[in-house]
């Protein structure tokens, strides 16, 4: 059993990552994304996943071609890897520890999720693991022009839900959007530290 989550008394909002924070989808993504990257040829180590953590769908193609010398069309490789990934996301679980954070400031404190995910698959993936009741602020990848760890998305969250950066706490699992928070001047909370990772562990 892991320590409960603190959130300091002067805290006046919340912000939450998705994939890997609030729903453990981050095995899956793995999955998908090293099934698309090994029909160009390209072996996605699970260090890779991690170094790519946080980045957009298409983005992520585009960082690949560069590591790899490819000229892989982003939209074809993504799309197939977010098809793979939609089919299997009724298989990820909530991150307990988070979530019951989520349930003991319901109603106390505002509360937005920001993420590097489109829109339409971050809402199915909210309402799969019963979070949508809880959290109705969302920016998504398609609301905003710079990714993390650019600060938009948190800065953008906090504008939400009508708090102050410096009076934000961020729970991210990424080391992307870890920078994104604190570039944000927000306080942040490394998720991985409160749940067992099982990337790469079939």
């Amino acid at each position: 059993m892991t320590a409960k989550i603190e959130v300091s008394p002067e805290i006046k909002g919340l912000i939450f990552d998705l994939d890997g924070t609030i729903s453990d989808t981050m095995p899956i993504h793995y999955i998908a994304w090293k099934n698309a990257a090994a029909r160009y040829g390209i072996e996605f180590t699970t260090e890779l996943f991690e170094q790519l953590a946080g980045i957009p769908l298409y983005p992520t193609v585009e960082k690949l071609n560069k590591l790899f010398n490819k000229n892989i069309d982003p939209q074809e490789m993504g799309d197939s890897k977010e098809q793979e990934y939609e089919n299997n996301m009724h298989k990820a679980r909530p991150v307990e520890p988070v979530m019951e954070v989520i349930h003991r400031y319901h109603g106390q404190l505002p509360m937005a999720v920001g993420t590097g995910g489109g829109r339409q698959i971050s809402q199915k993936s909210m309402h799969l693991i019963g979070v949508d009741q809880y959290i109705d602020k969302l920016v998504s990848a398609d609301d905003v022009t710079h990714h993390k760890p650019h600060p938009e998305t948190f800065l953008k969250c906090a504008e939400l839900i009508g708090v102050a950066p410096k009076d934000c706490l961020v729970f991210e699992d990424g080391i992307l959007g870890i920078q994104a928070a604190q570039t944000a001047g927000m306080q942040v909370v490394d998720v991985t530290k409160h749940y067992e990772v099982t990337i790469g562990q079939e």
